[in-house]
C-alpha cells in the first residue's frame, strides 16, 4: 500500500552525472528501507543502494560504491539517487522499491516498486 514514483532518467555521457527521484505516498509510515534496483536488457534485476528511512544507514553494490549516493527526506517523503561518474555498463531501468526490512539487498525483501525510470549512458 505504498505507491513509489520515480523520475529524472534520461541519456548522458559517460562521465557525467544524473540524479534520480522517487516520490513515496500511501503508508509512508510503515517503511523502513528504501532502495534502488536496476535492469539491463537480457539481465535479472539487480541491487543497486538502500537506506534505512529513520536513520538514514546507507549500503552499495560494489559496482556503484563510491560513484553512488542515496539519500532520502523524510519530510517530503523522497528518495535520491545521485549517480556521479556515469559508465556505460550503469545503463539500465532504474526502480525504486520500498521494505519493511532493515539492511536488506533482496529484490524479495521489498514489496513496493516504482514503474521505473530509463538511465541511458552512452560511450
Amino acid at each position: 500500500q505504498v505507491q513509489l514514483v520515480e523520475s529524472g532518467g534520461g541519456l548522458v555521457q559517460a562521465g557525467d552525472a544524473l540524479r534520480l527521484s522517487c516520490t513515496a505516498s500511501g503508508r509512508t509510515l510503515s517503511i523502513y528501507t528504501m532502495g534502488w534496483f536496476r535492469q539491463a536488457p537480457g539481465k535479472e534485476r539487480e541491487f543497486v543502494a538502500g537506506i534505512s528511512w529513520s536513520g538514514g544507514m546507507t549500503y552499495y553494490a560494489d559496482a556503484v560504491k563510491g560513484r553512488f549516493i542515496i539519500s532520502r527526506d523524510n519530510a517530503k517523503n523522497t528518495v535520491s539517487l545521485q549517480m556521479n561518474s556515469l559508465k556505460y555498463e550503469d545503463t539500465a531501468v532504474y526502480y525504486c522499491a520500498a521494505s519493511l526490512q532493515l539492511a536488506s539487498s533482496t529484490a524479495r525483501d521489498f514489496g513496493s516498486w516504482g514503474q521505473g525510470t530509463q538511465v541511458t549512458v552512452s560511450s
